[in-house]
């Protein structure tokens, strides 16, 4: 992944306000190296689809979506599809919101022109104080379960993550994999247990649906998607979806709230 690098966009905001906006264009593929930042960030795009990665755990963001990052998380931005990284920076001394963990938000039209006007540096310091009051009443936390892919350590759990990261739609059970890799089937059951906390099953399961998710997000049809990372129906697909992460892709990629207990439905 590279070395650790210190993003810090002007760790005091210039005027009265909590908030700086920063805009930085990205190419489908490219990814910014692990770092953080010493304000809290709201990272979404206007169009395009991004992804941030905290240790294992990914989030896709399509521009219905945005991320809070507290201060000082280390993460990674990518774009699957280009976009332009549009950041708010909030001072936390002067924020009142403190969430402490990475939380989803859902964008809508009012949020994205508050962005667009928070981001002119002509606005008098009473104007831009209402503007942001109404930005952190908008941000409202998204019921979702990020999807969580787990690198295992073994050298052999690794061979077969590796095969399967690179083309989630292959095939091959349990067996087929131990044997391309040297080991029996109870070993290599054991390993991705241990060093994941997760089945092998389960853990190709998150990796589909972690694929599935910016195939989704660029606006390929659901029977495609399927085929893509491994499912040989839309159905089989959905209710992998549903069961796992507890609702539908649509509702997931566009923020509607109306969630249900991941292992309740689909089976």
């Amino acid at each position: 992944m590279g070395s650790m690098t210190e993003a810090i966009v002007g760790a005091v905001p210039p005027g009265v306000g909590a908030i700086v906006v920063g805009n930085f264009p990205l190419t489908s593929g490219q990814w910014i190296l692990p770092h953080r930042h010493p304000q809290h960030q709201l990272a979404w795009t206007r169009s395009g689809v991004l992804s941030i990665a905290v240790d294992d755990t990914y989030w896709v963001l399509p521009p219905t979506r945005a991320l809070w990052l507290p201060a000082g998380v280390v993460h990674r931005t990518g774009a699957t599809r280009d976009a332009v990284l549009c950041s708010l920076y909030l001072e936390p001394d002067r924020c009142g919101l403190d969430w402490t963990e990475p939380t989803p938000v859902g964008v809508n039209g009012l949020l994205a022109h508050l962005i667009a006007y928070l981001n002119r540096d002509d606005l008098a310091d009473a104007m831009r104080l209402r503007a942001e009051a109404v930005v952190l009443d908008l941000l409202q936390p998204l019921p979702t379960m990020p999807i969580d892919v787990p690198y295992p350590v073994d050298e052999r759990a690794c061979a077969v993550a590796d095969a399967l990261l690179a083309d989630p739609a292959d095939q091959r059970g349990l067996e087929a994999h131990a044997r391309a890799v040297g080991a029996s089937r109870r070993t290599l059951t054991r390993l991705f247990v241990r060093d994941t906390g997760m089945s092998f099953d389960r853990w190709r399961t998150q990796v589909r649906l972690r694929a599935s998710l910016a195939l989704l997000a660029e606006g390929q049809p659901v029977s495609k998607v399927a085929r893509d990372v491994g499912y040989s129906t839309p159905s089989a697909f959905l209710a992998a979806f549903r069961r796992t992460v507890g609702t539908t892709p649509k509702r997931y990629l566009h923020g509607e709230d109306v969630f249900e207990t991941p292992g309740t439905t689909g089976r």
